[in-house]
């Protein structure tokens, strides 16, 4: 299992750090800063799906007038991540 650590910008989370396995798929995922209930809940429904799905579904999404959200930044980590795997 390989540990990731991502510095997101244009949102209010500070840090996302997750692990991936040899399959890809996602554990102990952790947003550090943000809102802290609702990225709870995306650590949860994202552990044990692989990156590239929950990068798919998340990819785009943003918050308020922003052009981003935690959720994008976490695909934009996802997507980092994988390419740094292969």
């Amino acid at each position: 299992m390989q540990h990731y650590v991502y510095y997101p910008q244009g949102v209010c989370s500070r840090q996302i750090d997750f692990d991936l396995d040899e399959k890809g798929s996602i554990h102990n995922l952790v947003f550090t800063g943000g809102c802290n209930g609702n990225l709870k809940a995306i650590g949860k429904l994202c552990e044990g799906k692989t990156a590239e799905e929950i990068s798919s579904l998340l990819s785009g999404n943003t918050c308020g007038p922003r052009p981003t959200s935690c959720a994008d930044q976490l695909s934009r980590a996802l997507i980092q991540a994988l390419n740094q795997k292969r």
